[in-house]
């Protein structure tokens, strides 16, 4: 190695050791993403909210659903690590629940215990793989609560963090 090359390798090894002190900085300074509208873990169906012809739902409570990073399983969804995807939007309350989507959660905001003012995060679960569930949507859930609500054929079925 003559004295050239050897001038550039020390300026790049100089480089790499500013980019890694740079790095640390953007990190410290802006944190990493929060999945506070959303959180992996096991969540636990408590009740079922909804039409009454649609009580056989109730044989769901007490089942779960669980999601972990890429994985996902449990009474309503089941993905494999193989393509699960998740999209997610945020609403202030008052839009979501004057959305015509969503109106089955303003005809029972009173039942469900909704918080009276926040961000309301819509998120939709989607699977790639070879499942009989492709799709898990609605999930509603509130920042920095233990609750989530899942809207399926016409039932919302309230679902508490294990």
């Amino acid at each position: 190695m003559n004295w050239h090359t050897s001038t550039l390798v020390e300026k790049n090894q100089a480089g790499v050791i500013n980019m890694k002190k740079l790095l640390l900085l953007l990190l410290f300074i802006f944190p990493t993403i929060s999945y506070s509208n959303f959180y992996d873990g096991i969540w636990k169906v408590t009740d079922v909210v909804g039409e009454s012809w649609l009580s056989l739902n109730k044989r769901h409570i007490g089942k779960t659903q669980e999601f972990y990073k890429g994985y996902a399983s449990g009474v309503f969804f089941t993905c494999n690590y193989k393509g699960l995807s998740t999209k997610r939007d945020s609403y202030p309350l008052n839009e979501f629940l004057n959305n015509k989507e969503f109106k089955l959660f303003k005809k029972h905001k009173a039942e469900l215990g909704f918080k009276e003012e926040g961000e309301v995060a819509i998120t939709r679960q989607t699977c790639t793989g070879n499942y009989f569930n492709k799709e898990m949507y609605p999930i509603v859930t509130f920042t920095d609560w233990n609750k989530a609500y899942h809207l399926k054929n016409g039932v919302i079925f309230v679902m508490e963090l294990k």
